[in-house]
């Protein structure tokens, strides 16, 4: 899954120029003619997943600073590089003040629009973490946080506000690292009680022994090393809200006592004399089927049932492929400037690898992928070779994740060559760099010149970015040359037609 940009263009001829383009650069073109469907594409559920629109300023019924405006009073923050014939001062500023990122000049070339887009999602995506941050500092997690893509993901985002705006208990359901707790962050937010405490508790990380006197407190003298009294999480939790997480982990002895405080509002500290009337609303989490648990006798059925009154399943990061980009956007922007790094932008090789791992830890295993990506990196853009260890686990990106020789060494400077996001096929055995270049077959004699050949035009394609005129430029060989021997050798693109010339020549048409 590669990042959606949306073109909008009342020039079919512009479109096909503009998406062959945005294709060469990674990226997943969608095109439309007019204002007026670029605004009901951002409305719908699909428009959540568009990470960048391009807009022609000239266009008939809605123009392009038509729909900047309404952009603007919907609150739709999706970065917009406007595209205009007359580069004009006054055409400019008044874009600008309309909330364009940044604009482009007709005919625009490749570099110039994958340096924009680059730019401006970049920006996107700091702008967005610093609120978020804010917010989370604050303790105010707001369902926007959550931008996604997935139905999936959607339809869950859906019943947590309306829970939000109830009292009802919520059984948070998904496995390990999908966020739930930060989920019941937005519910309590969204909620009645979003001034009032938050208290969060790991009922698996408490000690069997300790259960009781955590969750709902002690008197002093109660037991051997209660030396004054403690009044538990329920009571911390009085007038707000209380997260169970893991809570199929608790003891049965626990779940009595927890049951009790859902039907009467009251707990009984441990060596109280009379219990304690308590208010609080009720979220918790599991990573486990709880009905399994009731089967197997680990859990008490009357529990579950006033648990699992208004279930929401959070989905695994595999079922939501759509959102990885954007995650990756947000993480990178925030460790970044965090780290002190200039990371500006993550591959589209990178990106479409991420998206082919299963995820077995789910968003919290990608964030510390992304931490350790930014730490390594020595660029401003991160390729698969920051990823070395999800590298190795998917099928064609292995050789971004160890070294093919003993012995040898590779620099940054030859696994960011080889990290380079393609257009071409890269030849079956690649080496890291044309210090790498193995002239010997497997028999130890000299390889044919052919087949060296080959070689140096493959690597020449993928470190040029399958820039046809630089490629031929540095192998000192003709243009017509150069895509006669790509036909002859097999390699997509040997043949110079149509929309991709025009793309990769930076030329377009008006």
């Amino acid at each position: 899954m590669s990042t959606r940009i949306l073109v909008v263009d009342d020039d079919p001829v512009q479109r096909r120029l503009m998406e062959a383009m945005l294709k060469r650069f990674g990226y997943e073109p969608e095109t439309l003619e007019s204002g007026e469907a670029a605004l009901k594409k951002l409305d719908s559920p699909e428009g959540a997943g568009i990470a960048c629109i391009i807009l022609d300023l000239v266009m008939p019924d809605l123009d392009g600073l038509g729909v900047l405006h309404r952009m603007k009073e919907r609150g739709v923050r999706v970065p917009v590089i406007v595209l205009t014939a007359q580069g004009s001062i006054d055409t400019v500023v008044s874009a600008m003040r309309a909330g364009a990122a940044d604009f482009c000049v007709k005919p625009v070339g490749a570099e110039r629009m994958q340096i924009s887009v680059r730019n401006a999602l970049a920006q996107a995506a700091l702008a967005g973490e610093v609120q978020r941050m804010n917010r989370a500092a604050a303790g105010a997690v707001a369902f926007s946080d959550f931008s996604t893509a997935s139905p999936r993901m959607q339809a869950a985002l859906k019943l947590a506000e309306k829970a939000a705006a109830s009292e009802i208990p919520v059984l948070l359901e998904g496995e390990s690292g999908v966020g739930k707790e930060l989920l019941s962050r937005a519910i309590r937010a969204g909620g009645s009680r979003a001034e009032k405490p938050f208290v969060a508790v790991n009922c698996g990380a408490i000690p069997s022994n300790l259960v009781e006197s955590i969750l709902f407190g002690h008197e002093k003298g109660s037991f051997t090393g209660a030396s004054e009294r403690q009044t538990g999480k329920f009571l911390e939790a009085d007038g707000g809200t209380l997260f169970l997480d893991e809570i199929g982990e608790l003891p049965l002895d626990a779940q009595v006592k927890l049951l009790r405080a859902l039907q009467e509002g009251e707990i009984d500290p441990v060596g109280s004399r009379k219990p304690v009337k308590v208010n609080f609303r009720l979220i918790s989490a599991t990573n486990r089927d709880l009905l399994e648990l009731v089967k197997a006798g680990r859990f008490r059925e009357d529990l579950f049932y006033r648990l699992h009154i208004f279930p929401i399943t959070v989905p695994p990061l595999r079922d939501r492929i759509e959102d990885i980009p954007e995650l990756v956007r947000r993480f990178v922007t925030r460790f970044a400037a965090e780290e002190g790094k200039q990371v500006r932008a993550v591959s589209a090789e990178a990106i479409v690898m991420l998206s082919s791992y299963k995820w077995p830890g789910n968003v919290r295993q990608l964030e510390n992928a992304v931490f350790r990506a930014v730490v390594l990196a020595e660029s401003d853009e991160i390729t698969p070779a920051e990823f070395p260890q999800i590298a190795a686990q998917v099928p064609g990106y292995e050789k971004f994740s160890i070294p093919q020789a003993a012995g040898s060494i590779k620099t940054s400077e030859t696994l960011r060559a080889s990290a380079s996001p393609v257009v071409f096929d890269a030849p079956a055995t690649s080496p890291a760099g044309p210090e790498m270049l193995d002239l010997l077959g497997p028999d130890r004699h000299v390889k044919p010149m052919q087949e060296l050949e080959a070689f140096a035009i493959r690597f020449a394609l993928a470190h040029y970015r399958g820039r046809m005129t630089e490629v031929s430029r540095r192998l000192g060989i003709g243009r017509s040359t150069l895509y006669r021997k790509l036909k002859d050798l097999g390699i997509a693109g040997g043949d110079e037609t149509g929309a991709a010339k025009m793309a990769d020549s930076g030329v377009t048409e008006n």
